[in-house]
């Protein structure tokens, strides 16, 4: 079988590290990594240039599922992706007269933003009905976006939030025999153990007190806008915020649900046996049963059931660390019993809860968010040394296929905007580091390859993320639509070539099968043996029987190095390196200037590494 060796160059900073393999088995792709694409999918579609601060739909537009069209989808597939996570379906609190549809208005002081945040679902059992053409079919309209994205190949995901839910939750979609979430609640007491809600008994909601000048909807008319929302007895809020009035910088558009955790933290439910953490989700869904669980979860259960059915592919579960790991092992045992394929990603910031909520939780992946990222970020911003990268994997060594990378996504800020790195280019060696270094799924927002900087204040929040409380369009994206053809036709020339640079590197990182085998950095090896190697450059090999590859990236922005790049001798004897010379091939620019030389069990490449360049090197 032919092998090819590629290399991968990076320019990032320092961490002494011994060299270290580490393998990683990536199960649901035998060809290579998975690639999510996260949407935002209200903004997507829309073409309205306007980005009036507070605007209306009428002023501002909005995208639907209809603008996923197969040439869209198209375009999205050629990134590489695997999976779509669709941002923003299920039916969230928003400021828009539905009630022509059977639909209550939502209050403004109890809602973030006009459009709303998808993140204080009102209906679980419907959609957003801003995303449909027709509003009264916006189940349907959405049912054939599932069948659409299958069609181009792709699998679906979409959120599920299960501690919080709106403050005015109510379905007008949920099947028969079905209880809305409270509806059958105790509210007397402030905890019982089958009640959704946790209550403040003899208080009632107050609104927050609004600071710097803060007015719902920017200030403009509405009736509902009067400072008062009904709720008696107050519940608790989703951040978990006790009091009848709570903090205006509290989630107080959301109300927390109860999972059988008393107020002074233990649990109101059964524990996992000693060593279910190395058991499988059969004998997770075995184990829960014939078990008397609190009501939340079961109505939790119900409603991923339901979105499975619908077509969806998988959930990513917003704040799981906030709900215990008893629940995500009854939940996620469920639902692989009913898709063993489906994909569970999980927002969990807390490392020291990582594997239990891998292990015990049945979680796919979690967030690989306050040691990759955020040290990815300060390198990025010229902060910190790459030095650190090289710890983490190893820290993570055991679960490094769980923890998916991103360097944007909804929560965090565009690297384009000046309050993150200013330039999309310095995302470019990160990124190549990011995708590469780990057989976990690597994301990708929406915009980020067109170098979305995120620069207006669309009203709810400020500038540096895409909102995602508003009705808004998202320049570069806009640009890189051209009116729905998708081909770049109105993207400026660095678009463009960043757009490229993002789809070589995906596509890549798709079909190589080095990229889920094994794993060593050789960084602390030329940090130690290179001269003119420094921590502005980050190195790692990657390789299996049929491929392998050598990862090396500048992370300056002003700096070119010149040295030579050293595998260690491991190495070179674990890949059976003879004496001579190999043609390279970088796989970004299909450039065959560059030699590996292998002499005496040493080998080295001539690299000179332009500010913020990387390379992916293929030896035929």
């Amino acid at each position: 079988m032919k092998r090819k060796l590629a290399i991968l160059l990076c320019g990032l900073s320092l961490v002494a590290c011994q060299p270290k393999t580490n393998v990683g088995q990536a199960k649901e792709s035998e060809r290579g990594k998975l690639v999510v694409y996260q949407v935002f999918t209200r903004l997507f579609g829309n073409t309205n240039p306007t980005n009036k601060p507070w605007g209306t739909i009428e002023e501002n537009g909005v995208g639907k599922f209809a603008d996923f069209t197969d040439r869209a989808l198209d375009s999205i597939k050629a990134l590489g992706v695997t999976h779509i996570w669709y941002t923003g379906v299920p039916h969230h609190a928003v400021i828009r007269d539905y009630t022509a549809f059977g639909i209550d208005n939502d209050d403004p002081d109890v809602v973030k933003g006009r459009a709303g945040s998808p993140y204080a679902v009102k209906d679980y059992y419907n959609v957003d009905p801003d995303l449909a053409v027709d509003p009264a079919k916006r189940m349907e309209e959405f049912e054939a976006l599932v069948e659409r994205t299958h069609q181009h190949g792709m699998k679906v995901i979409i959120d599920i939030v299960p501690n919080h839910v709106a403050r005015n939750y109510h379905s007008i979609s949920k099947p028969d025999g079905v209880a809305d979430f409270g509806e059958n609640d105790d509210t007397s007491v402030e905890y019982k153990r089958d009640n959704n809600f946790y209550y403040i008994p003899g208080e009632s909601f107050q609104v927050p007190v609004a600071q710097n000048g803060y007015k719902p909807l920017g200030g403009e008319e509405n009736p509902l806008s009067d400072g008062k929302f009904e709720e008696n007895p107050a519940k608790w809020t989703g951040n978990g915020s006790r009091k009848a009035q709570p903090d205006i910088n509290d989630w107080y558009e959301t109300v927390k649900v109860n999972y059988g955790v008393r107020p002074d933290g233990t649990h109101d439910f059964d524990s996992l046996p000693e060593g279910f953490d190395s058991a499988g989700y059969q004998a997770h869904f075995n184990f829960w049963k014939d078990k008397d669980v609190p009501d939340s979860w079961k109505k939790f259960r119900d409603i991923a059931q339901f979105w499975l059915e619908k077509g969806v592919d998988g959930f990513r579960y917003d704040m799981a660390e906030m709900v215990p790991v008893e629940f995500w092992s009854y939940l996620n045992s469920s639902i692989k019993m009913k898709n063993p394929d489906a994909f569970l990603l999980a927002e969990v910031y807390n490392p020291s809860l990582y594997r239990d909520y891998i292990r015990l939780g049945k979680m796919d992946y979690l967030y690989d968010k306050v040691e990759l990222y955020d040290t990815l970020k300060h390198i990025m911003q010229g902060l910190g040394s790459t030095d650190h990268i090289a710890p983490i994997q190893d820290g993570l060594a055991d679960i490094e296929h769980h923890m998916l990378h991103f360097l944007e996504n909804h929560d965090e800020q565009r690297i384009a905007s000046p309050e993150f790195a200013v330039s999309a280019e310095h995302g470019k060696p990160a990124m190549v580091v990011s995708t590469c270094i780990s057989t976990s799924p690597t994301m990708l927002y929406f915009g980020q390859d067109v170098g979305e900087p995120a620069a207006g204040n669309a009203g709810f929040g400020s500038a540096s993320r895409t909102t995602i409380f508003d009705y808004w369009g998202v320049p570069a994206h806009q640009r890189w639509m051209n009116g729905g053809a998708f081909d770049g036709g109105q993207s400026t020339p660095e678009e463009k070539e960043l757009h490229q640079f993002y789809r070589t590197l995906l596509r890549f990182s798709s079909k190589s099968s080095a990229l889920i085998g094994n794993y060593r950095e050789i960084h602390s090896y030329n940090r130690e043996n290179s001269s003119g190697y420094n921590d502005r450059l980050f190195s790692f090999v990657r390789w299996n029987d049929d491929e392998r590859l050598v990862v090396v990236c500048n992370f300056s922005d002003s700096e070119t190095y010149s040295f030579n790049l050293k595998l260690d001798p491991q190495t070179i004897d674990d890949w059976h390196l003879s004496d001579g010379d190999y043609t390279l091939t970088d796989a970004l620019t299909n450039d065959r200037q560059y030699r590996l030389s292998v002499m005496n069990n040493k080998a080295h490449i001539d690299v000179v590494l332009t500010p913020l360049q990387s390379f992916i090197f293929q030896l035929d």
